[in-house]
């Protein structure tokens, strides 16, 4: 009996430690696109549409590294491609995914000029 309370204390704090360190977080960036990355972060909303449309898949890019984080819930984006975001939501830093629960648009949406890139072929 002493060591079934002994391994169920062990798990309940286990699991416990991978709660508190899965917390949803808040953070700033852009939603692109898989194939172009971070090379949109600040703007380029028709050409990340243009690859999801052609079989990318949206990924989130970190306004602080311009670190790309692939989505595992893209239909959390639907309608937020090549925009300026702040979503809340659980990274995995070890697979570079991110689980978003909450997503906010921000008011920068980049530059008004045209993107050179959204003309490039892909």
């Amino acid at each position: 009996m002493k060591r079934f309370l002994m391994i169920l204390a062990m798990t309940s704090v286990a699991a416990l430690a991978a709660d508190q360190s899965s917390k949803p977080s808040t953070i700033n960036g852009w939603v692109s696109d898989s194939k172009c990355g971070a090379m949109h972060a600040g703007g380029g909303a028709a050409c990340v549409k243009k690859c999801v449309d052609a079989g990318a898949k949206p990924v989130f890019v970190d306004d602080a590294k311009k670190q790309v984080w692939s989505i595992d819930n893209a239909d959390s984006v639907t309608g937020h491609l090549g925009h300026h975001v702040a979503v809340v939501g659980t990274a995995d830093s070890a697979s570079k995914t991110v689980h978003i629960t909450k997503l906010t648009m921000l008011p920068d949406q980049g530059s008004s000029k045209a993107d050179p890139m959204e003309n490039m072929m892909h």
